[in-house]
């Protein structure tokens, strides 16, 4: 059987802040948005230690857990509103249990705080909260969740937002067949070389530093696919995932100095259908961050390409001579 998803008609609702804050109880209040922006297993997420966040060099974090079904450790980008939502519940896990609390500890029985919520709990709460909430279909019908259909969705949105279905797996931390992982294997060696060698120099020309062999390298190489799809830009990719802010997004396009010719309009042409491409889809996944980036963008485009078709730009005499 198929995963199954939610539907952004659904989702819109359940992401509402209204909504949320109807989940009075901290830990649930935490657990459903981490569930719905990280796809974690349930029983992943339930076992989230104070020691879960990390960063990397250029200062992004990242959610450090225990893949349970894999055996390993694994890493996922997450946003900076997550990151303080995590941090201020770590603060009070350790103001009460210690250092041997955990994020989501059980009521009962658990004085060190080290014992998680039972993840069958998580299907009566979201029960409970959904019908709180009034969640219904497009059809006007009651909806109930599961905790696992957070992580169908997360993987289908990425998919409908173009990124590679090798980095979707590495931000799920899928398995596979053994032969599809072979493959996989081959492909993300061979994209992950490239993108080494892409990332030998920053702008001013040093070397970043990042070891290629730690945890976390991948984890920026993932990082790099994704914002490979946040910004368009005709010469290179954003290296700033979409969990930070840029104020510098095409730079270019939005510097009162900045001058281009019409020997440039295959290139703004090209990229302004780029750029409204991205803004169509955030938009129909209500990923309004993306929007914002890009709307300006393009209408700084659109000004451009109209000016350069409709100026007669004939050089001086001053030009000619030279």
């Amino acid at each position: 059987m198929a995963p199954r998803g939610i539907a952004e008609f659904v989702m819109v609702q359940l992401e509402l802040p209204s909504n949320l804050d109807k989940l009075t109880d901290p830990r649930w209040r935490l657990l459903i948005p981490l569930l719905m922006e990280t796809g974690l297993r349930i029983t992943d997420a339930l076992h989230l230690g104070q020691d879960c966040i990390v960063r990397d060099h250029q200062n992004a974090p990242y959610l450090r857990y225990y893949n349970r079904k894999m055996k390993r450790e694994a890493l996922v980008p997450i946003t900076e509103q997550l990151e303080h939502d995590l941090t201020t519940r770590i603060d009070a896990v350790h103001r009460e249990h210690g250092v041997s609390g955990i994020l989501f500890p059980r009521e009962l029985h658990n004085y060190t705080g080290a014992h998680p919520i039972n993840s069958s709990q998580t299907f009566k709460i979201l029960n409970d909260w959904t019908n709180a909430c009034d969640i219904r279909n497009e059809h006007g019908h009651p909806v109930h969740v599961t905790a696992h259909q957070f992580r169908h969705t997360l993987g289908t949105r990425l998919i409908n937002n173009d990124v590679p279905q090798e980095v979707v797996r590495k931000i799920l931390d899928h398995s596979s067949t053994e032969m599809t992982a072979h493959y996989a294997r081959l492909h993300d060696d061979t994209v992950r070389r490239h993108w080494e060698r892409a990332r030998k120099v920053d702008i001013h020309g040093r070397a970043a530093a990042i070891s290629d062999s730690s945890a976390l390298a991948d984890a920026a190489w993932t990082k790099h696919h994704l914002g490979k799809v946040t910004a368009a830009l005709p010469n290179g990719y954003c290296g700033l995932p979409l969990q930070k802010s840029c104020p510098h997004s095409n730079a270019c396009l939005t510097c009162a100095v900045f001058v281009t010719t019409a020997e440039f309009l295959p290139q703004h042409r090209e990229q302004l259908d780029h750029t409204r491409g991205i803004i169509e889809r955030a938009e129909k996944y209500g990923q309004l961050r993306i929007v914002e980036m890009n709307t300006k963008v393009a209408e700084n485009l659109s000004t451009i390409i109209t000016a350069l078709e409709t100026t007669d730009i004939t050089p001086t005499g001053d030009q000619d001579a030279r």
